[in-house]
């Protein structure tokens, strides 16, 4: 009998165990008594569904999200460690977004500081608040919104591009499309780096940098679903040896970057250059703000590394839908390719493109259907606040937004809202210019996002595609490889994975115009 004993204390030692793990899991998850009771609660296996399920993020907002949250209008969702509010309904969204002093914005330095997000991007002009976000915006807003008048180096980047695309699809011949994404990420560094960080990279024409490399490690990194929605685990990273490798990864990055543009910097202090045409970039100004005292080192390398990730990877994915939709639908793309023939030109200006109405329909709807920043969930509650007077929010709440489920609602788009229709926007730039501008401020159309804290460079967004998409038309033509399904992401930046486009160039018989 008592050679039983030393085995039942280790079972009672394991149920011990298990017990005390199993009741810090529902400590840890549960959802405070303060959260909002009239609206619904989403399943907490649905946000953790990416650690057994590659299930793309429409997918999952179609199963599981859609109905409540047209229903009412917002949700009680777990991200990055804790319950947060997720709404989808206009009237909540402009709330939101008109009250910064109620809803204040603050990113993941602020919300998980010790994570290996928060190491990369710092506090920044996208995610800070009041008297920082002003000082940052000073100095920032006239590199973001500066006028470019001259397309010629966009335009050489786009040209470039497209030339990779077809000699990437004369090496596979007849043996498939060509995967686009890799090469569209070389075409979105080398735009960011002429037109913000005042540098030609060469990501196109010498493929493979380091800092290249890098971008697709940290993608691949950050969103691993365990440690997104367990931001907690980063705090251990001896015992979670990815994390290590992580942390490391970013400081890297920071590195590299900061100093790659630090040499531009001694570059052009010994060397006569001629100024840009259009003005100083973003990075001139952070450059001068540093020389001067008015941010910190810290501040300095946080929105460099903020400008340098967003300016790039939303163009890159955008442009992975693109290939997606008008690759699909050639009724559009030759629509398109009709209006960009109809000039005459090869070398178009920023005034010629910017003149196109179709163009600027497609883009739009491109960011409606397919909007890069899908999801959002970086604003805090400075105090009690009643969300569009229904909802009652508890102070230091984090509240956010779906882009996708606002521009896929029927209530606000009709009941054409999944259907792709560039024509829902106007028949004139003008009046596309009015229909974009009332639907952002109704909180209908936030793939910008909208009032105060409305993204800067947009601009220079829908500018970029512009140059790049009538130069694509212009060459070339593709279609969605056969073999390709269609798969968005499963979470974070919203684009189709690995998608294979055949490519074909096109006979251009066009003059040069004035």
């Amino acid at each position: 009998m008592l050679e039983w004993i030393p085995e039942l204390n280790w079972m009672r030692s394991i149920l011990t165990l298990l017990l005390t793990s199993i009741f810090l899991l529902y400590w840890y998850t549960r959802i405070p008594t303060s959260m909002p009771r009239n609206i619904p609660t989403v399943p907490i296996y649905i946000s953790l569904l990416g650690l057994w399920s590659d299930m793309g993020q429409d997918t999952i907002y179609d199963r599981w999200l859609r109905a409540p949250l047209e229903k009412h209008g917002a949700v009680k969702i777990w991200f990055a460690g804790r319950w947060n509010v997720l709404a989808t309904r206009p009237q909540f969204l402009v709330d939101m977004f008109r009250h910064e002093d109620v809803y204040a914005k603050a990113g993941s330095q602020k919300k998980i500081p010790w994570s290996v997000i928060a190491a990369l991007v710092g506090d920044n002009i996208i995610n800070s608040h009041g008297e920082t976000w002003r000082l940052f915006t000073s100095i920032m807003k006239p590199g973001l919104q500066r006028r470019i008048t001259d397309s010629g180096p966009l335009l050489e980047k786009s040209r470039t591009f497209v030339d990779v695309l077809l000699e990437e699809q004369g090496r596979l011949g007849d043996g498939g499309g060509v995967l686009v994404n890799p090469i569209i990420q070389r075409w979105a560094l080398s735009c960011m780096g002429i037109s913000f960080m005042n540098i030609d990279l060469e990501a196109l024409e010498r493929p493979g940098q380091r800092l290249e490399e890098l971008q697709t490690i940290i993608k691949k990194t950050l969103f691993k679903p365990l440690f997104f929605n367990f931001p907690d685990l980063d705090r251990y990273p001896s015992i979670f040896r990815q994390r290590k490798a992580a942390f490391a990864i970013m400081q890297e990055f920071g590195d590299l970057l900061c100093s790659t543009v630090r040499q531009r910097s001694a570059n052009h202090s010994t060397n006569t250059k001629t100024p840009n045409p259009d003005g100083d970039q973003v990075v001139d100004y952070l450059d001068r703000a540093l020389q001067e005292n008015r941010i910190t080192e810290e501040q300095y390398r946080a929105n460099i590394k903020v400008t340098f990730l967003t300016a790039h990877e939303n163009a890159q994915q955008l442009l992975n839908s693109t290939f997606w939709v008008l690759g699909t639908n050639t009724r559009i793309q030759e629509k398109l390719r009709a209006e960009i023939l109809a000039t005459g030109i090869e070398h178009p200006s920023t005034d010629l493109v910017n003149s196109l109405p179709y163009l600027f329909a497609v883009i739009l709807e491109l960011l409606r259907l397919y909007p890069p920043v899908s999801q959002l969930i970086n604003r805090v509650t400075t105090a009690p606040a009643t969300l569009g007077g229904e909802i009652s929010i508890p102070d230091h709440t984090w509240v956010g937004w779906n882009a996708f489920g606002v521009h896929t609602d029927p209530n606000i788009w009709g009941a054409d809202a999944r259907q792709f229709i560039p024509e829902r926007w106007g028949s004139d730039v003008k009046s596309i210019q009015g229909t974009m501008r009332s639907r952002t401020t109704q909180c209908h159309f936030i793939a910008f996002n909208a009032h105060s804290r409305k993204c800067l460079g947009q601009g220079f967004a829908v500018l970029q595609m512009k140059v790049l998409l009538f130069e694509m038309v212009r060459k070339i033509e593709w279609v969605v490889d056969p073999g390709y399904e269609l798969k968005l992401t499963s979470g974070g930046i919203m684009a189709p994975l690995g998608l294979r486009a055949i490519v074909r160039e096109r006979e251009v018989c066009l003059k040069e115009g004035d």
